[in-house]
């Protein structure tokens, strides 16, 4: 069994920014010289997260919207009254879409649905 381990880095704009990185994880397996396994996509950060969503424009806004809906950045949040930096909200909406995502390839090829 092999393990091998990848950074990439990005920037964000933050407020909900959603970043395809796709193209980057599948061009990280196929440097592997692993053809079969899974991938494991994980964020460091407490106020980032990673989920799979079509990365088109209506999906994407769909989902900030809902995200805004869930977790509104107008509320009070206990974290913003303990340490005043105002992003109490990102850390809920961080936790709320988790920071790793697994996914499965073979013949060195992400196995991603259609869209």
């Amino acid at each position: 069994m092999a393990v091998i381990t990848r950074s990439i880095r990005l920037c964000t704009n933050g407020e909900t920014d959603l970043v395809d990185i796709t193209a980057e994880v599948g061009e990280s397996v196929r440097d592997s010289g692993i053809s079969s396994g899974i991938v494991t996509v994980f964020i460091p950060g407490s106020t980032a997260g990673v989920t799979t969503i079509e990365f088109e424009s209506g999906a994407i806004q769909d989902f900030r919207e809902a995200i805004e809906r869930i977790v509104p950045r107008g509320m009070r949040y206990h974290h913003d009254a303990r340490w005043g930096d105002g992003n109490g909200y990102s850390h809920v909406r961080a936790a709320l879409q988790g920071a790793s995502l697994t996914v499965p390839f073979s013949s060195s090829e992400l196995l991603l649905g259609t869209w």
